[in-house]
């Protein structure tokens, strides 16, 4: 071991080819004419579900949810309204059973009509929604790949912040891959405040000012008692409030760690480590009600109570995966010789692990609505499961398939988790798979029946794709790979499992 510890190069660097970032800038540009195509097609009215067309279905449809909405609230007036002639409150048994028969009929109305949150008149059955236009699915498709890479940005602070707090001492050797992950924050999030001011009322039904107005038909008493913390100008602000924190906690520990290069000794360590520890508190909360502001609130009327756990968990599985697909073929251009089969088991281990919390989270979120059957609860996956015309019933079953059962099957031995191939290929499936969590979490809410796999989606992934490589791999290289003067960097030296 001591013989290997000598041959390290601990100044070595990755050099970014100038071929690479070509091939990467071709396919940002293929990617921009790919999602051009797409909006000509869909503008044009190809790839677009016919029953949006239909003005009169759709008018037909909000009439309908309009009588349902007045039946239960006379069912609700019938049944605590005093009795005239006894002069006691009586319970009218018959008034509430219509009004769950109501409530029932609104939530498969909206699964029958295509309509996304259907129970209320408002989420998916106002005027301004009945019509599809090809600028939704652009928008959609942005704020979708937004939060989907701001979330594999973010992870590689957290992965580092959570190894410093914990002090381990694994993972020194490894810690300049995701120290480079959060260089794409900017530009991920840029993509999400500029969707949001331009096309927010694309996505998010609660910024349309008619359902703040007492009088008019579309009147939202729900969103009313949610407006204090649902309303654009609070939105946007704990965004760049909750994003700058964490760019300039990032930028702090990346600076300190690449001054411990220079300097030695254990002072910018210990920084790193109280820098990290507040990091960690912002971030949990600041993750969850992002959760909340950026997926949660599509879907206006419904909410979960454990889907910031849920969000993060796609999030840190995805992140991971990166985190290993990036080490691996960085030790395969002959780079980071201190990275030994440990290291990559350890990353599987994790990768495996996080991959079953996620299914923990998934099934406990969907067994609990489930069992409860509320229909305000339960149209959230009537809609993704048979609802909408069945367009995301393949990717609500392929998304459990891929994210779960086959690392869970793959990974399985210790051996899958020491080898390369194995560990490249399941970090892939879990990016496509848990892209493709992020994908049913927000279409539905945002395009409906207009949902699909064309040249917008894949456009738009290879931009954000390509973009996030481009600047991680040029911040990968703007340092040495290696923290040499590391104070655990010895132990990750020998460390074995």
């Amino acid at each position: 071991m001591a013989h290997q510890h000598n041959e390290i190069d601990f100044n070595q660097r990755f050099v970014f080819a100038a071929k690479a970032q070509s091939s990467l800038i071709y396919g940002i540009v293929a990617g921009i004419v790919a999602v051009a195509l797409g909006c000509l097609l869909l503008a044009n009215g190809i790839g677009v579900a016919e029953k949006h067309g239909d003005t009169k279905a759709a008018e037909k449809h909000t009439l309908a949810v309009a009588e349902q909405k007045a039946v239960e609230k006379a069912a609700h007036h019938d049944a605590t309204k005093p009795d005239e002639h006894k002069g006691e409150a009586v319970v009218h048994n018959a008034g509430a059973e219509h009004a769950a028969a109501a409530g029932h009929e609104v939530g498969h109305t909206a699964a029958d009509e295509g309509h996304v949150d259907g129970e209320h008149l408002k989420d998916g059955a106002a005027s301004s929604h009945h019509e599809f236009h090809w600028y939704q699915r652009l928008w959609a498709n942005i704020w979708l790949n937004g939060v989907f890479f701001t979330g594999l940005s973010i992870v590689g602070l957290f992965f580092v912040a959570v190894n410093y707090v914990a002090e381990a001492g694994w993972s020194a050797g490894i810690k300049r891959v995701p120290e480079a992950f959060a260089s794409f924050l900017p530009f991920s999030v840029g993509a999400l405040l500029l969707t949001f001011i331009f096309g927010g009322h694309s996505i998010f039904h609660w910024l349309s000012d008619e359902l703040y107005q007492e009088g008019n038909p579309a009147y939202d008493e729900i969103l009313v008692g949610k407006q204090p913390y649902l309303n654009a100008p609070f939105f946007i602000a704990r965004m760049v409030i909750f994003v700058g924190l964490w760019m300039f906690f990032n930028r702090l520990i990346r600076k300190n760690s690449v001054k411990e290069d220079v300097e030695g000794g254990t002072k910018w360590h210990f920084k790193n480590v109280g820098l990290s520890a507040t990091f960690l508190v912002i971030f949990a909360v600041s993750s969850s009600m992002l959760s909340w502001d950026w997926v949660m609130s599509i879907d206006t009327h419904w909410y979960s109570t454990l889907f910031g756990w849920y969000f993060f968990a796609s999030w840190w599985v995805s992140g991971l995966s990166t985190i290993a697909i990036t080490t691996i073929l960085l030790k395969e251009k002959g780079l980071l010789p201190n990275v030994s089969e440990n290291h990559i088991h350890d990353l599987g281990k994790f990768i495996f692990a996080f991959s079953i919390f996620w299914t923990y989270l998934w099934v406990a979120q969907y067994l609990l609505i489930y069992y409860a059957n509320i229909p305000e609860e339960a149209i959230y996956f009537i809609n993704r499961v048979h609802g909408l015309d069945h367009t995301y019933t393949g990717v609500f079953f392929v998304n459990l398939i891929i994210n779960f059962i086959f690392p869970f099957l793959v990974l399985m031995t210790r051996d899958a988790k020491r080898t390369n191939v194995f560990l490249k290929v399941v970090g892939f499936g879990l990016l496509a798979g848990h892209w493709l969590d992020f994908y049913q979490m927000v279409m539905p809410g945002t395009v409906g029946v207009n949902g699909g796999f064309g040249f917008v989606e894949f456009g738009m992934l290879a931009i954000f794709a390509c973009g996030y490589v481009l600047v991680v791999s040029r911040s990968i290289a703007s340092a040495p790979l290696i923290a040499k003067n590391h104070p655990m960097l010895e132990e990750s030296l020998h460390h074995e499992v």
